[in-house]
């Protein structure tokens, strides 16, 4: 599987449900049980994976795993446990207390799977990823947790070092007539807007980003849901000017650091009154994106309904 292909497939649902490889660890039902076996096997922690058994995008994920250079370093350093987002088994976690998958899942907040979260050998979790990453940035993940980077630096900052060149802070963005225009005064803390904003944070030269623009934002659907948002774009990695929903002034540089983003696109997407809603910081398609874009028009948040079970509602509903 190419870097390239990886971020480019269809998101319906499975029409089978995925088989685990068979390397993955059957859970003990106490992680702290798992992190004393991983330690003893000399292994830095643990992983725990939260995934779906007909997700698109844990498909890609395990699909990821065959690499023999992710698969090798992944198995020396942790041991992965899977854990069904909607499954009602038990878990003690490393706070003794107890929870079911799906309670797991929601202390985690796995908007999006597959999430891993990354425990080290005292059963601290150290590092979250929340939805699918192309393999080159999951392998790096998987050193800069290992290798004891967390500590030190942003993975962010880790990236950039590790990946001269990945990064360009020079050319033109991929130019659309729904982003708002400068000056972007996004102030919402003095007074409430009647629409929800889109921040898109890309770069020039993504190929990422080209498949956002070539794909899902060419579909009517989504295009009648950012109709009723406002919708600004920024370069990750300028300096330029920008009041952010809660009426600071920074640059577009300095906010990506602050919300600690290191992958393009990435959508930041608040309510009317500025607060954050959500993030789709990893690889999205078509029907994921269309279902964040819904969501939040239709204030769903408002209700105390997470993302993952509206649009299991949704799913329902139409079956």
């Amino acid at each position: 599987m190419t870097e390239r292909n990886s971020q480019n497939f269809d998101d319906t649902l499975l029409d089978e449900a995925l088989v685990y490889p068979d390397w993955f660890k059957l859970g003990l039902g106490d992680l702290n049980d798992d992190i004393k076996e991983a330690r003893a096997a000399d292994k830095f922690g643990i992983i725990v994976y939260y995934g779906q058994a007909r997700c698109a995008y844990c498909e890609k994920f395990i699909a990821s795993l065959a690499d023999s250079t992710i698969e090798h370093y992944l198995r020396k350093h942790f041991d992965l446990i899977p854990v069904d987002i909607w499954g009602i088994e038990e878990f003690v976690d490393t706070d003794g207390n107890s929870y079911t998958e799906r309670e797991l899942a929601l202390r985690y907040k796995t908007s999006f799977t597959p999430s891993l979260v990354f425990y080290d050998r005292n059963g601290k979790p150290v590092y979250r990823l929340r939805g699918y990453y192309p393999p080159y940035q999951f392998r790096a993940v998987l050193h800069y947790v290992a290798e004891g980077y967390y500590r030190t630096e942003k993975f962010r900052d880790y990236l950039q070092r590790a990946e001269p060149g990945l990064f360009f802070t020079s050319g033109e963005l991929i130019e659309r007539d729904f982003f708002m225009s400068p000056p972007y005064d996004l102030d919402r803390s003095k007074q409430a807007s009647d629409k929800a904003l889109a921040v898109i944070f890309e770069q020039p030269s993504c190929h990422a980003c080209e498949l956002l623009h070539t794909g899902p934002l060419r579909e009517d659907e989504i295009l009648r849901e950012i109709a009723s948002m406002d919708i600004v774009q920024l370069n990750l990695f300028a300096d330029t000017e920008v009041i952010t929903p809660g009426g600071k002034p920074t640059t577009a540089r300095q906010w990506g650091e602050d919300l600690d983003l290191f992958y393009t696109p990435s959508i930041i997407l608040f309510s009317p009154a500025g607060e954050e809603i959500m993030r789709v910081d990893s690889v999205v398609q078509f029907y994921r994106l269309w279902g964040v874009l819904d969501y939040v028009n239709k204030r769903v948040y408002e209700h105390g309904i997470d993302y993952q079970s509206w649009r299991l509602q949704q799913r329902e509903t139409i079956d």
